[in-house]
């Protein structure tokens, strides 16, 4: 069995510490706990994971969060992927900072990256991990919000945060969608 993990952000040390790339800082983590290296190939930097007999194949897409689909739909074909064994990893302005939801299809609530990702593989039907980021912005402040830094409390509290969105990739992988979300919800 083999699985695509999206984290989704922006590339650069511009962006590295933003709300917005909390996608990639999760799969970091996942793959620096399966001592996988990420490399920059076609339209992501990518890296090759084994958990409990799965190949899991993480990406962080360098073709900014508008152009991600970009990335997702490339990468499933290239790895032979179904639609079915996709997590997309996300930051969530809906959410209060640091709540995890995975859900198996939605909107994409007026995320860039999850409209251009729902345009390139044709449905909105494919499972997403929301990393809930806060919305403590004012009117027409949202862009600054996502990609500005965490706060020093939400930084403290980041690290477990992030430990913890690594359960649902593991279960993912191995228990399924509906299980996973089960089990993890709301934790």
């Amino acid at each position: 069995m083999k699985y695509l993990i999206v984290g989704l952000g922006n590339p650069g040390a511009k962006y590295e510490n933003t709300r917005h790339n909390i996608g990639f800082k999760v799969v970091e983590k996942f793959a620096e706990e399966r001592g996988a290296e990420f490399e920059t190939l076609k339209h992501a930097q990518v890296a090759h994971a084994k958990w409990k007999g799965r190949q899991v194949v993480l990406i962080k897409p360098t073709t900014f969060m508008n152009l991600s689909g970009k990335a997702v739909n490339y990468w499933m074909q290239q790895e032979k992927i179904p639609l079915s064994n996709v997590l997309v990893i996300m930051d969530d302005i809906s959410l209060p900072f640091g709540t995890l939801r995975l859900k198996g299809k939605g909107s994409d609530a007026g995320h860039n990256g999850l409209k251009d990702i729902q345009k390139m593989v044709g449905t909105p039907k494919y499972a997403r991990l929301k990393f809930g980021v806060g919305n403590d912005f004012h009117p027409g402040q949202q862009a600054d919000y996502v990609l500005g830094e965490w706060k020093k409390k939400e930084a403290l509290d980041l690290p477990e945060r992030i430990e913890m969105s690594t359960n649902f990739i593991k279960d993912f992988t191995t228990i399924g969608l509906q299980m996973t979300m089960t089990n993890w919800n709301n934790k």
